[in-house]
């Protein structure tokens, strides 16, 4: 195959079983005999690399073997690196201006406001410089390791006992509890049965039920660590509407008063933890950008490989010069088994195999970019949430770019910016259960914005949700993001909540039977790019 792209360097190499920095990749595409100098490049890494730098292909030059590639690479002395863009001819790059437009984003006040972001299309024009002609100007980049938190990789100890659920539920009530009584004046459960008829009164509880009375009020009990009260919210209030975006084994505090009899409160405000509406965002303090994905489903029949190849094209060329991060939300591949007749639609059918697929899709990625997944329901962990990381042996399949392996959720801190991953089961719930204007596939980032709210990724059990019972609830906000990235849906939706940037991604599979037959018409091939000292986003489009 001809090596006069980047990508088919890369690709190149990839067959070889090398992921490769772009800084490689961009010397031997401009050499004077590619073939050769890949060859020469192979040659001298040493026989364990797994990733192939700029120090070995120049090392191929001189016929010489690099014992240590990553002493090279991080050699402090600078004159002892060299950088692409020093001797290349860039007189003649011209770079699409779709690509290099920088959305001008109002910055949101409220949870109604979407910011207006560019979506480009990166489908290759005829107008558009080669990929060859793009690289003339691209260097290494040189991402900071992620920091990651929250994760409950290694730390698992439930066994699925009764005591467990109920530890696992006190922790939560506990810590939501803790960011609701700075708000109101709580008393216990137990303690509001013994005041005085018409005392004013604030209870913070789980929401143990939700039912409606003959005359169509609404009952809502609450749950705390000293027994359950009863809130009584009348339907000609305003407060009546706020009921219907409730869900069971929340925590609120409800504010109002006692009954005559004692035996209830009638509900004047409810509350939620929420986000501060005064909060602002850490940002990068650089010019550095991040790509965010989810469900590539590599092994159905429906991965759309073409796309796929286009964004790692894109990658490698000046556009994407400042995309460092790659974080990615969950289902790598399609899974076995997950539903029923799902074995028609593969087109890898062992799970093993298509973590190898995969991982050779990866090894299209620049080398020097720093990715991060998380696991989602299709993938081979266990399905109850919060769910570890990839296990060893998937780990090993996966080992060519290393990637940085996490839990579902897990908050994931990149140049100062805490982007909160999480998969996002729980959006089959709220849109189910929330009425359409607060919750719906069309605008997934919308039912984000109540899971922001509530200050947890999956605030319902029982559902469609599997909870393992742990020690702690990993899926709790104690803190709040910046960025909140999830998948699952299959949608692309974006906005702000309380200036926190609510994103879900869309995919990189066609339509499948199940979505023709529930409606869905899935966004493929698109790859929402963040600027990570501005938080401004642009959605690219690569079918």
């Amino acid at each position: 195959m001809p090596l006069e792209t980047p990508v088919r360097v890369a690709q190149a190499l990839a067959e070889r079983g090398y992921n490769a920095e772009r800084g490689a990749v961009t010397l031997i595409a401009e050499a004077d005999d590619p073939p050769g100098a890949l060859e020469a490049a192979v040659a001298a890494a040493p026989d364990d690399a797994v990733k192939l730098t700029a120090a070995h292909v120049q090392a191929g030059r001189r016929e010489e073997p690099v014992p240590d590639p990553d002493a090279v690479a991080e050699a402090d002395d600078p004159s002892e690196r060299t950088d692409p863009r020093e001797t290349a001819d860039t007189s003649e790059t011209n770079e699409p201006t779709e690509a290099d437009d920088t959305p001008a984003t109002d910055e949101p006040t409220d949870a109604d406001d979407t910011p207006a972001t560019d979506e480009s299309d990166d489908t290759p024009t005829p107008d558009e410089p080669t990929f060859g002609e793009a690289a003339a100007s691209v260097g290494n980049r040189d991402p900071s390791p992620a920091e990651i938190t929250n994760d409950v990789t290694g730390r698992s100890t439930g066994t699925g006992q009764y005591e467990e659920f109920v530890t696992v539920f006190r922790d939560r009530y506990e810590r939501l509890s803790g960011q609701l009584r700075g708000r109101v004046n709580h008393r216990p459960a137990d303690t509001i049965e013994d005041m005085a008829p018409g005392s004013d009164v604030a209870m913070v509880g789980l929401v143990n039920d939700i039912r409606s009375t003959a005359s169509g009020h609404w009952l809502v009990e609450l749950e705390d660590t000293t027994g359950t009260f009863p809130a009584l919210v009348m339907k000609d209030r305003d407060l009546a509407d706020t009921v219907d975006e409730l869900l069971l084994d929340e925590c609120v505090a409800v504010e109002g008063s006692l009954s005559d009899d004692s035996g209830l409160i009638f509900a004047d405000d409810i509350h939620f933890p929420d986000v501060p509406r005064t909060y602002r965002p850490s940002t990068a303090d650089r010019e550095v950008q991040a790509a965010l994905i989810s469900d590539v489903h590599v092994g159905s029949e429906e991965f759309v490989a073409e796309a796929w190849e286009r964004f790692a094209d894109w990658l490698h060329t000046p556009a994407a010069e400042n995309v460092e991060y790659l974080l990615i939300a969950g289902d790598m591949v399609e899974g076995v088994g997950v539903y029923p007749g799902q074995d028609e639609e593969l087109d890898i059918v062992d799970i093993y195999d298509q973590y190898e697929a995969f991982s050779e899709r990866l090894k299209s990625v620049p080398g020097d970019i720093e990715i991060v997944m998380i696991p989602g329901n299709h993938d081979a962990v266990r399905l109850a949430e919060p769910q570890p990381a990839f296990d060893e042996e998937l780990r090993e399949i996966m080992s060519a770019h290393d990637a940085r392996i996490t839990g579902n959720p897990s908050t994931v801190t990149i140049e100062g910016v805490s982007i909160l991953m999480y998969h996002g089961v729980s959006l089959d719930e709220l849109i189910a259960e929330l009425p359409d204007d607060a919750a719906s596939y069309d605008d997934p980032h919308e039912a984000m914005y109540q899971l922001l709210k509530k200050r947890h990724v999956a605030p319902q059990y029982g559902g469609k949700i599997r909870l393992a019972p742990e020690a702690e609830d990993y899926l709790v906000m104690d803190e709040v993001p910046d960025v909140f990235h999830t998948g699952h849906v299959h949608k692309v939706g974006w906005g702000k909540y309380h200036n926190v940037l609510a994103v879900n991604t869309g995919c990189w599979q066609a339509q499948t039977d199940f979505q023709k037959s529930v409606n869905i018409d899935p966004d493929v091939g698109r790859a929402p790019i963040i600027d990570l000292d501005t938080l401004d986003m642009t959605v690219r489009k690569f079918v």
